[in-house]
Protein backbone atom coordinates (compact mmCIF):
# COMPACT_ATOMS: atom_id res chain seq x y z
CA UNK A 1 0.00 0.00 0.00
CA UNK A 2 1.48 3.46 -1.17
CA UNK A 3 0.85 6.40 0.41
CA UNK A 4 0.72 10.32 -1.05
CA UNK A 5 2.34 13.12 0.50
CA UNK A 6 -0.69 14.43 2.14
CA UNK A 7 -1.36 10.81 3.59
CA UNK A 8 2.12 10.53 5.15
CA UNK A 9 1.62 14.41 6.31
CA UNK A 10 -1.31 13.49 8.00
CA UNK A 11 0.28 9.67 9.39
CA UNK A 12 3.79 12.16 11.31
CA UNK A 13 1.35 14.74 12.76
CA UNK A 14 -0.53 12.00 14.28
CA UNK A 15 2.30 10.27 15.58
CA UNK A 16 3.83 13.56 16.47
CA UNK A 17 0.10 13.98 18.67
CA UNK A 18 0.13 10.94 20.15
CA UNK A 19 3.85 10.63 21.27
CA UNK A 20 3.30 14.28 22.75
CA UNK A 21 0.14 13.17 24.26
CA UNK A 22 1.45 9.75 25.93
CA UNK A 23 4.30 11.77 27.45
CA UNK A 24 2.59 14.20 28.96
CA UNK A 25 0.12 11.22 30.30
CA UNK A 26 2.88 9.26 31.68
CA UNK A 27 4.79 12.22 33.30
CA UNK A 28 1.14 13.29 34.87
CA UNK A 29 1.10 9.75 37.02
CA UNK A 30 4.94 9.63 37.92
CA UNK A 31 4.64 13.42 39.18
CA UNK A 32 1.85 12.75 41.50
CA UNK A 33 3.39 9.94 42.60
CA UNK A 34 6.64 11.77 43.65
CA UNK A 35 4.14 14.72 45.10
CA UNK A 36 2.37 12.00 47.27
CA UNK A 37 5.89 10.55 48.89
CA UNK A 38 6.70 7.93 46.54
CA UNK A 39 10.48 7.96 45.32
CA UNK A 40 9.99 5.18 43.05
CA UNK A 41 9.17 7.56 39.39
CA UNK A 42 11.85 9.66 40.15
CA UNK A 43 14.72 7.14 40.53
CA UNK A 44 13.12 5.59 37.41
CA UNK A 45 14.03 8.91 35.43
CA UNK A 46 10.31 9.36 34.70
CA UNK A 47 9.43 12.67 36.58
CA UNK A 48 10.51 14.20 33.20
CA UNK A 49 8.45 15.56 29.95
CA UNK A 50 11.31 14.30 28.23
CA UNK A 51 9.31 11.24 25.83
CA UNK A 52 12.18 9.20 25.60
CA UNK A 53 11.83 8.42 29.30
CA UNK A 54 8.15 7.38 28.38
CA UNK A 55 8.55 5.20 25.22
CA UNK A 56 8.23 1.32 25.64
CA UNK A 57 10.09 -0.12 22.58
CA UNK A 58 7.07 -2.48 21.36
CA UNK A 59 4.11 0.14 22.23
CA UNK A 60 6.37 2.59 19.94
CA UNK A 61 6.60 0.58 17.11
CA UNK A 62 2.84 0.09 17.09
CA UNK A 63 2.35 3.30 17.72
CA UNK A 64 3.95 4.07 14.36
CA UNK A 65 1.92 1.71 13.01
CA UNK A 66 -1.53 2.90 14.35
CA UNK A 67 -0.29 6.52 12.79
CA UNK A 68 0.28 5.00 9.46
CA UNK A 69 -1.95 2.40 9.28
CA UNK A 70 -5.06 3.53 10.88
CA UNK A 71 -5.61 0.36 12.80
CA UNK A 72 -3.70 -1.22 15.91
CA UNK A 73 -3.01 -0.78 19.57
CA UNK A 74 0.40 1.34 21.20
CA UNK A 75 1.17 2.60 24.59
CA UNK A 76 3.85 3.96 26.75
CA UNK A 77 6.18 2.81 29.44
CA UNK A 78 3.76 2.09 32.82
CA UNK A 79 5.13 4.47 35.20
CA UNK A 80 6.14 2.67 38.33
CA UNK A 81 4.61 3.67 41.54
CA UNK A 82 4.94 2.23 45.18
CA UNK A 83 1.78 2.72 47.04
CA UNK A 84 3.66 1.66 50.39
CA UNK A 85 5.18 5.48 50.43
CA UNK A 86 2.06 6.63 50.17
CA UNK A 87 1.16 9.38 52.41
CA UNK A 88 -2.42 8.70 52.48
CA UNK A 89 -2.12 5.19 50.29
CA UNK A 90 -6.19 4.52 49.03
CA UNK A 91 -6.52 8.27 48.06
CA UNK A 92 -2.99 8.63 46.54
CA UNK A 93 -3.45 5.31 44.11
CA UNK A 94 -6.45 6.73 42.82
CA UNK A 95 -5.50 10.17 41.88
CA UNK A 96 -1.98 8.29 40.81
CA UNK A 97 -4.19 6.67 38.25
CA UNK A 98 -6.82 9.18 37.47
CA UNK A 99 -4.36 12.66 36.84
CA UNK A 100 -3.47 10.82 33.91
CA UNK A 101 -6.31 10.91 31.99
CA UNK A 102 -7.09 14.14 33.82
CA UNK A 103 -3.63 15.96 32.20
CA UNK A 104 -5.21 14.63 28.92
CA UNK A 105 -8.49 16.68 28.99
CA UNK A 106 -6.33 19.86 30.64
CA UNK A 107 -4.07 19.29 27.36
CA UNK A 108 -6.92 19.46 24.81
CA UNK A 109 -8.59 22.19 26.31
CA UNK A 110 -6.49 24.86 24.93
CA UNK A 111 -5.62 23.12 21.50
CA UNK A 112 -9.15 22.96 21.36
CA UNK A 113 -9.57 26.77 22.19
CA UNK A 114 -7.01 27.51 20.00
CA UNK A 115 -8.36 25.32 16.89
CA UNK A 116 -11.85 27.13 17.21
CA UNK A 117 -10.26 30.67 16.70
CA UNK A 118 -7.81 29.90 13.80
CA UNK A 119 -10.80 27.58 12.06
CA UNK A 120 -13.11 30.54 12.39
CA UNK A 121 -10.04 32.57 11.07
CA UNK A 122 -9.65 30.63 8.27
CA UNK A 123 -13.07 29.66 7.50
CA UNK A 124 -12.61 25.78 7.85
CA UNK A 125 -15.24 23.84 6.04
CA UNK A 126 -15.19 24.81 2.01
CA UNK A 127 -14.81 22.09 0.37
CA UNK A 128 -12.23 23.40 -2.32
CA UNK A 129 -10.08 24.64 0.68
CA UNK A 130 -7.10 22.34 1.82
CA UNK A 131 -6.80 22.50 5.55
CA UNK A 132 -3.56 24.43 6.64
CA UNK A 133 -0.89 21.32 8.84
CA UNK A 134 -0.73 23.58 11.87
CA UNK A 135 -4.85 23.18 11.91
CA UNK A 136 -4.56 19.73 11.10
CA UNK A 137 -2.05 19.49 13.64
CA UNK A 138 -3.91 21.05 16.08
CA UNK A 139 -7.35 19.12 15.59
CA UNK A 140 -5.30 15.86 16.69
CA UNK A 141 -3.80 16.89 19.52
CA UNK A 142 -7.49 17.35 20.52
CA UNK A 143 -8.93 14.09 18.73
CA UNK A 144 -5.62 12.32 20.60
CA UNK A 145 -5.66 13.62 24.05
CA UNK A 146 -9.94 13.08 24.35
CA UNK A 147 -9.53 9.26 23.09
CA UNK A 148 -6.64 9.21 25.21
CA UNK A 149 -8.38 10.35 28.35
CA UNK A 150 -11.86 8.07 27.38
CA UNK A 151 -9.78 5.05 27.00
CA UNK A 152 -7.73 5.06 29.63
CA UNK A 153 -10.27 5.06 31.99
CA UNK A 154 -12.48 2.13 31.36
CA UNK A 155 -12.05 0.03 34.53
CA UNK A 156 -9.64 -3.03 33.24
CA UNK A 157 -6.50 -3.54 34.29
CA UNK A 158 -3.46 -2.51 33.11
CA UNK A 159 -5.56 0.94 32.30
CA UNK A 160 -6.21 3.73 34.55
CA UNK A 161 -9.71 2.94 35.20
CA UNK A 162 -8.91 -0.26 36.59
CA UNK A 163 -7.29 1.37 39.68
CA UNK A 164 -9.57 4.22 39.87
CA UNK A 165 -12.42 2.27 40.45
CA UNK A 166 -10.50 0.40 43.11
CA UNK A 167 -10.29 2.99 45.36
CA UNK A 168 -13.80 3.25 45.59
CA UNK A 169 -15.02 0.00 46.49
CA UNK A 170 -14.95 -1.66 50.10
CA UNK A 171 -11.55 -3.35 51.11
CA UNK A 172 -13.68 -7.08 50.49
CA UNK A 173 -14.62 -6.16 47.37
CA UNK A 174 -11.47 -3.90 46.43
CA UNK A 175 -9.11 -7.44 46.79
CA UNK A 176 -11.54 -9.56 44.97
CA UNK A 177 -12.31 -7.28 42.26
CA UNK A 178 -8.24 -6.57 41.76
CA UNK A 179 -8.01 -10.43 41.74
CA UNK A 180 -10.36 -10.37 39.33
CA UNK A 181 -8.95 -7.65 37.18
CA UNK A 182 -5.11 -9.22 37.08
CA UNK A 183 -5.98 -12.55 35.62
CA UNK A 184 -8.89 -11.88 33.25
CA UNK A 185 -8.61 -8.11 32.91
CA UNK A 186 -5.88 -7.56 29.85
CA UNK A 187 -7.81 -10.95 28.11
CA UNK A 188 -10.85 -9.00 28.09
CA UNK A 189 -9.57 -5.67 27.07
CA UNK A 190 -7.88 -7.04 24.17
CA UNK A 191 -10.43 -9.26 23.20
CA UNK A 192 -12.60 -6.65 23.48
CA UNK A 193 -10.24 -4.38 22.12
CA UNK A 194 -8.87 -6.54 18.66
CA UNK A 195 -10.08 -10.60 18.70
CA UNK A 196 -13.89 -9.40 19.33
CA UNK A 197 -14.50 -7.26 16.18
CA UNK A 198 -11.93 -9.56 14.61
CA UNK A 199 -14.20 -12.38 14.25
CA UNK A 200 -17.16 -10.66 13.60
CA UNK A 201 -16.01 -8.42 11.23
CA UNK A 202 -16.22 -5.53 13.37
CA UNK A 203 -20.04 -5.79 13.62
CA UNK A 204 -19.44 -6.39 17.47
CA UNK A 205 -16.83 -3.92 18.96
CA UNK A 206 -17.68 -3.09 22.46
CA UNK A 207 -15.24 -0.56 23.11
CA UNK A 208 -16.08 1.43 19.90
CA UNK A 209 -20.18 0.96 21.39
CA UNK A 210 -18.77 3.06 24.74
CA UNK A 211 -16.29 5.43 23.94
CA UNK A 212 -17.48 7.00 20.56
CA UNK A 213 -20.91 8.50 22.23
CA UNK A 214 -18.68 9.72 25.21
CA UNK A 215 -16.35 11.13 22.61
CA UNK A 216 -18.29 13.16 20.42
CA UNK A 217 -19.95 14.33 22.95
CA UNK A 218 -16.61 15.65 24.71
CA UNK A 219 -15.87 16.83 21.31
CA UNK A 220 -18.96 18.71 20.70
CA UNK A 221 -18.15 20.29 24.02
CA UNK A 222 -14.76 21.47 23.48
CA UNK A 223 -15.14 22.27 19.38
Amino acid sequence: MSLDLKEITTAILLLIAILLSLTVHEFAHAWYADRAGDPTPRRQGRVTLNPLAHLDPLGTILIVIVAFLGVGLGWGKPVPVNPAYFRNPRVDWVMTAFVGPLSNIVLAIPFAMILRGVSQAVQIGNENQSIPVYVEFLFWMVMVNVSLALFNMIPLHPLDGSKVLSGFLPDIFDRRYWNFQMLYGPMILFGSILILPFLTNWLIDPIRWVLSPLRRALLDWLL
